[in-house]
């Protein structure tokens, strides 16, 4: 079921989601002092390519820099793309088929929100039972 889910989510969502944080990774990227989120937003573009079976839990291991990364992140982008995930979850709650990809573009807020310090895992991965 997953495989089925994230081929429909690839073809509706997933490639354009992917393709705007490659952009924005490559831009940071460009930028020196900005290449953490350059990073960030490429580990963001694979989890929007092929969200579901992965999740994403914050690394314990994270120290001060991620959570002042975190706060420039939020601030500059990453209210824009909640926002802009929350409006394109919209239209797909409004079919039965597109409901589920609608949870799974709500699921990519908290990663969009605060990419720094947090990993994503497969769900059948032990450490994602443990760190949620």
């Amino acid at each position: 079921m997953r495989t089925l889910l994230n081929v429909i989510w690839l073809v509706f969502a997933g490639v354009w989601l992917a393709l705007g944080y490659v952009v924005a990774g490559i831009v940071c990227c460009v930028l020196i002092i900005t290449i953490p989120f350059g990073i960030a937003s490429f580990r963001i573009a694979a989890y929007a390519l092929w969200p579901f079976g992965r999740t994403v839990v914050r690394d314990p291991e994270a120290g001060c820099l991620s959570t002042v990364g975190n706060v420039i992140w939020c601030v500059v982008a990453g209210i824009w793309l909640a926002i802009g995930h929350v409006l394109t979850s919209i239209p797909l709650f409004l079919s039965i088929i597109g409901i589920p990809l609608g949870v799974a573009n709500i699921k990519l807020i908290p990663v969009s929100l605060l990419p720094l310090g947090a990993r994503i895992v497969d769900v059948d991965d032990p450490e994602a039972f443990y760190r949620r």
